[in-house]
């Protein structure tokens, strides 16, 4: 059998678990990843299952087109693997020929012989009539930029100077960020390990703890990953600790931790009582062990942030950070399946749940303390309109400003929007108890 057909068999049936059955991608790629021992296979695995994901709304709209009449639904993993081999000649840009003969044997190790046929005449008139098939295809803004019309519209709405902007964004691969752990090595050091063993990297310009790889890596393979000498985390996300500014000695709650990254950066940046919550206990054991691989130590409990009578114990907290479970529009370089998943309904619902988790946790902070309030969405009803809420119900709460260097203006907060300073989509807010 073609050596490359099991990859791409075993890639169908990953995608077709995250378009069909809605899984998350991350976690199909967790499971399926370690079952190619050579790392150019894992590497090439995960190019095409992100570009397929990606790009799904487009290159399945594509197929559309071509079919003389539609699969049966029983065929979904064929309309998968057709997908992603539109997508490895298209987009990763393999070899017409290397990916229909793969794709070919790839439907019989998948016990669909009867369609290796349509797979190999289907991909072939893909690769010969894909001019002709852009062209329609950017007709449309859902198949142009392979995002659901519901997000188009949204974007538009709520930032129509850079709605565009941010559409082409999302269907860029993100850098990939190290965040140095001060407690082992600052960023200078990490950087000089990194090039000693033949990594390029840099140093950010704006984040005191980044160092930007020059292109994606296998990072558990990497210098000091397992002396902990850094984590992997966006530059976006690492601002949040410069808006808690944690001292020694304070008491900080982070109210959603899984998994981690965010309550180990507080702890690498002071001497805190810091306390992990989250309530899917299945999520605890990843806080654990990151902190336990970076040298970190917390209380990480279970429970719901917003039901704080459950764990609470009425001491009160300096910091709280809630970075609250929202849509996740801010980050869809790194999660493509976002554009799959999510749909209009859903905002209402985690506004709602946002507001509720910060009127919760309002009277755990300690007078003169600080909450911040963070999300990686980039739409408004989960950001300045839940802040612009729960400040009208909170008449004590003090909105510090965010730095300039955070974004745009956002109502009481800042908004960085996907790719801006080559970073996620995050909103950021800051409030105050008075003493």
């Amino acid at each position: 059998m073609n050596p490359g057909a099991a990859l791409r068999g075993e890639a169908a049936r990953a995608l077709a678990r995250v378009v069909f059955d809605g899984a998350s991608l991350r976690a199909v790629l967790t499971e399926s990843s370690p079952r190619f021992s050579d790392p150019r296979d894992r590497a090439l695995f995960s190019a095409s299952l992100f570009a397929a994901t990606r790009w799904w709304l487009r290159l399945d709209a594509a197929l559309t087109l071509l079919l003389e009449k539609p699969l049966p639904s029983k065929a979904r993993e064929i309309r998968a693997l057709l997908a992603l081999g539109c997508a490895q000649i298209a987009i990763v840009d393999m070899p017409e020929y290397a990916v229909v003969a793969s794709c070919v044997d790839a439907a019989r190790a998948l016990g669909q012989s009867r369609y290796s046929g349509l797979v190999n005449a289907l991909l072939r008139r893909f690769a010969r009539e894909r001019s002709a098939l852009e062209t329609r295809l950017d007709g449309d803004d859902v198949t142009r930029t392979a995002h659901p019309r519901w997000l188009i519209d949204a974007l538009r709405r709520d930032w129509p100077d850079a709605a565009d902007a941010m559409l082409d964004a999302n269907n860029r691969e993100a850098p990939l960020t190290l965040r140095a752990n001060r407690r082992r090595a600052d960023r200078a050091t990490l950087l000089e390990r990194l090039r000693v063993e033949g990594t390029e990297a840099r140093l950010h310009d704006d984040l005191a703890d980044a160092v930007v790889l020059e292109r994606s890596t296998d990072v558990t393979r990497l210098a000091g990953y397992a002396e902990g000498l850094f984590s992997v985390q966006d530059g976006a996300a690492q601002r949040v600790a410069d808006l808690v500014d944690a001292a020694d000695g304070q008491r900080v709650l982070d109210a959603c931790a899984a998994p981690g990254g965010k309550a180990a950066h507080l702890l690498e940046r002071a001497d805190v009582e810091l306390v992990a919550l989250d309530r899917d206990a299945s999520r605890l054991p990843r806080i654990a062990e990151n902190l336990a691989r970076l040298g970190l130590r917390a209380d990480v409990r279970r429970g719901d942030a917003a039901l704080p009578a459950a764990w609470w114990d009425g001491r009160p907290f300096d910091r709280i950070l809630l970075d609250a479970p929202c849509s996740a529009t801010g980050i869809i370089r790194r999660q493509p399946d976002v554009k799959l998943h999510r749909c209009d309904a859903d905002i209402a619902g985690l506004a709602a749940e946002q507001a509720r988790l910060l009127s919760a946790l309002w009277p755990l902070l300690a007078p003169g303390g600080r909450l911040v309030y963070a999300t990686c969405s980039v739409l408004k009803a989960e950001n300045d309109a839940v802040l612009a809420g729960f400040r009208a119900k909170h008449p004590d709460a003090k909105s510090i400003p965010v730095p300039a260097a955070f974004g745009r203006a956002a109502g009481d907060g800042r908004q960085n929007l996907p790719g801006a300073g080559g970073m996620d989509g995050f909103y950021y807010a800051i409030l105050q108890r008075p003493h």
